[in-house]
């Protein structure tokens, strides 16, 4: 009975493990049937999106990846260069690089990146201190901020830098550890930059490029970038997504034409000498603005430009601002050398047998009273622009135009004054000659158009007129661009054109050229400040009161004149403020540049038009005279012969150093220089002839000190050759290039 109780008790200890491995089972094989249930239902969702895609919605989807691989993205073409007059760079494209850090990479570092922000923001502040440390490790820890998602993919650290800085990234802390950027997210981006190497020289004329509203492509927005933006820009290429093996890339269809390269007429030297000339004088004189130009003869080449203005925000500094050499002013007495061209060509100037009285005041037609205050009661025509008579002019070109105060306008257009020069200077303006009535009233603006007035006249047609009367009165269109270049460096030289052939006789522009020598070299002549026998000036002096600006909000009320179109009403003037000029040329025997200077409220006691602008042009001129521009040879003497023989190159008294020196580079000896006279010992030696390192050694070995003012050899020396001086005395040279 007991041993089969104890059997019942084993079966059902057995049976206990049993139910458990069962049960295990159990839930194995649901897990397993979920597990399986799931990959079917998954496989399902991709055998129906497969056939879905590639049968049901096949052509929707060939559609659209066509669209993808059909679209069709800009190839931006490499703007050109614009290059001075011989071949130096005003302007050009340069690669430079953006660094950023691209915080959104999966296995970006961020741990790794927190560590190292301290070392990071050390090694930042010392390359780029315009950010101290503090500043660099709140910089670079502001992302950390945002979620992973939320953080910038660009997290610009440096813009624009030379290549070499932006690979020196890959040497600072943190990103050093690896070059794999999906673990430091570094990221340096290739931009293309228009650089100036000359900074600001001739900055308006050749001008800047920016982005336009709806533009996505730099173009120029003032000078000739903006002028000439069609053919600096180029043309846009096209390019299409296609399909590679293991990649979709871009691939051209339409290469892109870069644009043509600018040769311009400016050249560098002058230019700078120009800015310099004028920039000092502004600041001697404290005047609000300055403009100058200067145009060669035969060419009408722009061969420099400039205009400078007050920085309002550094007082005494002024800096490249408006380009006022092409905008309108009322010229002033410049203006009555351009009167004369009419006169003289129309032949009722008769410049030596009529004489006018003059006087000190005239009230012509019942306006009021013209004044000249330096002129004599009498003045023959040929010395009006000497005296700049305000009164002559108006005797001689205002009655003759009495029964048609048009008509003068009229000959203006004729000669070619009104037409557009295109010279490829951004806002370029035309002279503005007001259309007047047929009346007294009429004929009283006419005479203060003759002297400068009741007019407006850019400074750029001034001194091509100017140029003219230099250019024995063939009338070159003034330009700035000489030739272009393509990228294969083909050039297409721009010849030189013409306004019009001829505005006045080549008698009559000599003769003109004579008044305006006398303006400089004249009895009553106003510019005899600007004489010098170096570098003759002949030109003209011009003011002209300055006109009162509108007030904030103030409109500027018009008239309407005889012929139906708008005239502005007159502000009147400041009182006691002048714009002053002179436009010229040199030399006044054969000009070879014309030049003009405009000069605005210059502040006593330097405020006079010869003493300021003038005084531009003139040095200006002497210091092309000194660097050869004026086909001179500025180091020859007045009365040296006409053939001076060949240079010193060198000069010895030992005939063994002259020949080695004349074999070694093959040249003949062509003068022997007289050796040295022998001095008994204990006199001074004879060093006369000699180089200074010769003559130096020669007295120090006979116990003398030596001192020399010149350059050259020995031409003198004091105490002279052969005379008794103490050891240790001081021998003297005089030094003389032979």
């Amino acid at each position: 009975m007991s041993t089969e109780h104890a059997g019942n008790s084993n079966n059902g200890a057995a049976q206990a493990p049993r139910s458990k491995d069962s049960g295990r089972r159990g839930r194995i094989i649901l897990n397993m049937g979920i597990v399986t249930a799931i990959v079917l239902v998954m496989v399902a969702l991709i055998v129906f999106m497969l056939v879905n895609t590639t049968v049901v919605n096949a052509d929707a989807w060939n559609a659209k990846g066509r669209r993808q691989l059909d679209t069709i993205t800009p190839i931006a073409p490499l703007r050109g260069d614009i290059l001075a007059c011989d071949g130096s760079i005003l302007a050009t494209n340069l690669n430079y690089y953006d660094v950023s850090i691209d915080f959104k990479p999966k296995h970006f570092w961020i741990r790794q990146y927190v560590a190292a922000l301290d070392s990071l923001a050390d090694t930042l502040a010392v390359h780029f201190p315009e950010r101290t440390r503090a500043e660099w490790h709140a910089y670079l820890s502001k992302p950390l901020e945002k979620s992973r998602k939320d953080r910038s993919g660009t997290y610009r650290l440096v813009r624009n830098v030379p290549f070499e800085v932006a690979q020196a990234f890959k040497r600072f802390p943190f990103f050093r550890r690896t070059r794999n950027a999906n673990r430091t997210g570094l990221k340096i981006e290739p931009v293309l930059r228009r650089m100036y190497p000359y900074g600001d020289m001739a900055r308006l004329s050749i001008g800047r490029v920016g982005y336009l509203p709806g533009q996505p492509d730099q173009h120029g927005i003032s000078g000739l970038e903006q002028a000439l933006d069609t053919l600096l820009f180029g043309k846009p290429g096209r390019a299409k997504r296609v399909l590679f093996t293991n990649r979709v890339a871009k691939w051209p269809i339409e290469q892109p034409r870069h644009g043509y390269s600018v040769t311009t007429t400016i050249d560098i030297t002058m230019q700078d000498i120009l800015e310099s000339e004028l920039g000092e004088m502004l600041v001697k004189s404290n005047a609000d603005w300055g403009t100058a130009m200067i145009m060669e003869v035969a060419t009408g080449d722009i061969k420099a430009i400039s205009n400078l203005e007050r920085d309002s925000l550094h007082p005494g500094r002024y800096i490249e601002a408006m380009n006022r050499a092409v905008l309108a002013y009322e010229p002033g007495s410049v203006m009555k050398a351009i009167s004369m061209i009419p006169a003289l060509e129309d032949g009722y100037a008769h410049p030596v047998s009529k004489t006018f009285p003059i006087g000190y005041s005239y009230a012509y037609k019942g306006g009021n009273p013209i004044h000249d205050t330096h002129s004599p009661g009498t003045l023959p025509v040929s010395r009006f622009l000497e005296y700049s008579s305000n009164i002559g002019m108006t005797r001689l070109v205002a009655a003759h135009y009495e029964d048609n105060p048009n008509g003068f306008r009229e000959r203006l257009r004729e000669i070619g004054f009104f037409d557009r020069f295109n010279t490829g200077i951004a806002r370029e303006r035309r002279p503005y000659f007001p259309t007047v009535e047929n009346n007294n009233r009429g004929l009283v603006a006419l005479s203060r158009m003759t002297f400068g007035y009741s007019t407006m006249i850019p400074p750029l047609y001034t001194c091509a007129i100017y140029n003219a009367i230099a250019n024995d009165g063939r009338f070159v269109r003034p330009r700035l661009v000489k030739a272009l270049r393509d990228r294969d460096g083909r050039d297409s030289i721009i010849p030189v054109s013409y306004v019009r052939d001829s505005i006045l006789s080549r008698s009559n522009a000599a003769l003109l050229r004579e008044m305006l020598t006398q303006v400089v070299y004249g009895e009553g002549g106003t510019a005899k400040f600007l004489r010098d026998k170096t570098v003759r000036i002949a030109g003209k002096t011009g003011t002209a009161k300055i006109v009162n600006e509108l007030r904030p909000g103030q409109k500027r009320d018009s008239i309407v004149g005889p012929d139906g179109r708008k005239r502005p009403v007159a502000l009147g003037y400041k009182e006691g403020h002048y714009r002053v000029a002179f436009c010229g040329f040199y030399p006044a025997e054969k000009p070879k540049y014309t030049c003009i200077v405009v000069i605005s409220d210059p502040r006593p006691p330097l405020h006079g038009p010869a003493v300021t602008a003038g005084a531009v042009l003139k040095n200006t001129a002497l210091k092309l005279y000194a660097r050869g521009y004026l086909d001179n040879y500025s180091d020859i003497k007045e009365n040296a012969p006409a053939d001076p023989g060949r240079p010193t190159l060198y000069a010895t008294c030992r005939d063994d150093r002259a020949e080695g020196i004349h074999d070694y580079i093959g040249m003949p000896r062509a003068n022997v220089i007289q050796r040295p006279a022998d001095t008994p010992a204990g006199t001074v030696p004879d060093v006369r002839g000699l180089g200074v390192r010769e003559a130096v050694v020669r007295l120090e070995k006979a116990g003398y000190n030596v001192t020399f003012h010149g350059t050259g050899y020995v031409a003198s020396q004091e105490p002279a050759p052969g005379a008794k001086a103490p050891k240790g005395y001081k021998v003297t040279l005089q030094l003389n290039q032979f």
